[in-house]
């Protein structure tokens, strides 16, 4: 059973939009690459932990703190009155574990992930303890893309392998277990306690003047759309949608970008371009948002 879903990072939404509408740095376009990877990994675990048929809490991306430290569990399983949580990590390639450091090939070190993982372990023990709770705790490391290799890893390293999940997703599904009233108790905590926003985030400096305004297809991302009646044609990839429903897309990238900025006809119409009137900007603002103040003061939210 979900008892937390998983949400797109507001971080990565905020990155998407910028890699559209401006020229991204190499690094920040690196981090962008790594945030989206990291996120298809975590929905490709996702996507096996929602099969498993044993009564269990599945509790995704919780941020949470102990002692002002933060830290962050991507998966936590509650089964048979002990705790797993998954350190999912989508890397690609070759790897190797050597003096306790880890490379990727040929010999490049990158983080340790299963210093992250003690990390992460050790937090959540002290968080539990400190709310009377003394679960054990079953801590992995969980390489989840298909290309992924480690050599020389040692037999009691923390990893599930590639070839290992669907191996472990059946031990899980094979073991006797029912959630009882403690176990919904620390999955309310955890819950309760999550953080939504993270300290984490490196969304870079940006202003309004730097965007290309304009809305982008759907489907591939281009700005090369027309105004055809009521809807908009894509050029590239001849997708269509209704005029109102891309002006509505292109309305939330704005409150995305800008949370503090008001919604007026006028900053909406410049921000979409491709719409001729601001008539019709005014229309589609009016029908989908509740109209504050009068005149010049006038604005949607």
């Amino acid at each position: 059973m979900i008892y937390k879903h998983r949400n797109k990072p507001q971080e990565l939404t905020v990155f998407e939009i910028l890699n559209k509408r401006i020229e991204l740095s190499s690094k920040d376009k690196q981090y962008y690459f790594k945030l989206k990877k990291g996120y298809a990994g975590e929905l490709l675990f996702d996507s096996l932990t929602e099969k498993l048929q044993c009564d269990c809490l599945i509790l995704n991306d919780l941020l949470l703190e102990v002692n002002n430290t933060t830290f962050q569990i991507d998966t936590l399983l509650l089964i048979d009155g002990k705790i797993y949580i998954y350190e999912v990590k989508y890397f690609e390639g070759d790897y190797y574990y050597e003096s306790n450091k880890f490379y990727k090939k040929p010999k490049h070190e990158v983080s340790n992930p299963f210093l992250q993982l003690d990390r992460s372990e050790s937090l959540l023990s002290q968080l539990l303890r400190n709310h009377g709770f003394h679960h054990p705790i079953d801590a992995s490391v969980v390489f989840n893309n298909p290309t992924f290799t480690l050599y020389q890893a040692p037999l009691n390293l923390r990893a599930i392998l590639p070839t290992q999940i669907h191996n472990h997703m059946r031990a899980l599904d094979e073991t006797p277990s029912k959630i009882n009233e403690k176990q919904k108790r620390i999955a309310n905590l955890l819950v309760s306690l999550h953080i939504t926003k993270s300290p984490y985030s490196k969304i870079p400096i940006y202003h309004y003047e730097q965007f290309r305004k304009g809305i982008t297809c759907k489907i591939c991302d281009s700005f090369s759309l027309s105004i055809e009646g009521r809807k908009c044609k894509c050029q590239k990839c001849g997708y269509q949608e209704l005029v109102e429903t891309a002006v509505l897309r292109a309305v939330k990238e704005f409150q995305t970008l800008f949370p503090d900025q008001k919604i007026t006809t006028n900053v909406i119409f410049d921000w979409c371009k491709v719409v001729q009137s601001k008539e019709r900007i005014r229309y589609i603002l009016s029908k989908n948002f509740t109209l504050v103040g009068v005149h010049q003061w006038s604005y949607f939210k």
